[in-house]
């Protein structure tokens, strides 16, 4: 009984942190006429403030004499704030000038992108049902590269630096609130001294678009940590198969948003582009999930090998 309800509240983290980062989309609008930068360094800025908190909260404190004594680690650490940093602020900037679908479309072949990082990075070996997989997203790029008149680049750098950043993350291999709040730590300095920088200039929204644009901002905080704390809660709780599907959510709410909110074209030539991921995407998880059965099966065929009878002494 504790088990099931315990897998229900973690369907329910996962729905919750999967839909806030697919109608995210909404939000950074909210905060122009903020630039993309702006916007970042306020990021990066207030969600320190927000991990720090929980951080007093939980009274975690040992992970950073750890993380100090590792220069590797750091080194790591910062290689993945640079990554996530670029991350967060093209999705920024090209949610605010008008690529919400092409956005999405980063986060729908994001899979894709870390699997082929497996194999050239990790020396992963890839199932055949993979292999097509993967042809078929390099043929959708090319579809979508005619569509657009130019390479998707704004979906290639969005699935490059996330997977890049997932790579990172693993061979950290730091809890989800500890490692936001080393990376937001080592952006912090160089996020606030742009933002006292606008200042001086006379360019900063913060301080003159009024108080409800300056609350807007500092949202971003929470805006970045709380899908992020339903996301670990989730993951602690379903199975990562489950939590893989889930992943889906965030793209089709982004891409439903772009094209039936934002009214982004998608003439016939980026429909196709587009259904070729999806196809991609159906192979990739009806492999998984038939190898998680097979897996499965196969562990419940091996019978329990029952302890030797104790012998009686002669």
């Amino acid at each position: 009984m504790k088990a099931g309800n315990e897998q229900r509240a973690g369907l329910l983290y996962g729905f919750g942190a999967y839909g806030m980062w697919g109608l995210v989309p909404l939000f950074w609008p909210l905060l122009m006429p903020a630039g993309a930068v702006e916007i970042l360094a306020h990021r990066m800025t207030w969600s320190l403030a927000v991990v720090g908190l929980a951080l007093l909260a939980v009274r975690r404190w040992g992970w950073i004499r750890e993380l100090l004594r590792r220069p590797r680690k750091l080194g790591l650490t910062a290689l993945a704030a640079s990554v996530i940093s670029v991350n967060w602020g093209l999705y920024i900037w090209s949610v605010n000038n008008g690529h919400v679908v092409e956005s999405s479309l980063g986060y729908f072949i994001n899979p894709l992108v870390s699997i082929a990082m497996g194999v050239l990075v990790l020396g992963e070996r890839l199932r055949r049902v993979q292999w097509v997989a993967v042809g078929i997203s390099f043929a959708a790029v090319l579809v979508l590269a005619v569509g657009y008149g130019r390479p998707p680049w704004i979906s290639l750098v969005l699935a490059c630096s996330f997977a890049t950043y997932g790579l990172i993350k693993k061979k950290l291999n730091m809890g989800g609130l500890e490692s936001l709040a080393a990376e937001t730590a080592m952006l912090f300095l160089p996020a606030l001294g742009y933002l006292l920088w606008l200042g001086a200039q006379g360019r900063s929204s913060f301080t003159s678009q009024g108080a409800g644009h300056a609350l807007l901002l500092a949202a971003t905080g929470l805006v970045t940590a709380i899908p992020l704390v339903f996301f670990g809660a989730a993951a602690i709780r379903v199975p990562l198969s489950t939590l893989g599907l889930l992943q889906y959510m965030a793209p089709v709410f982004q891409f439903g948003l772009g094209v039936l909110y934002f009214h982004e074209a998608m003439p016939p030539e980026r429909w196709a582009g587009f259904s070729l991921v999806w196809a991609a995407l159906a192979l990739l998880t009806w492999d998984a999930l038939r190898t998680a059965r097979r897996s499965r099966a196969r562990l419940e065929a091996v019978p329990a090998v029952a302890p030797a009878p104790a012998r009686e002494p002669v």
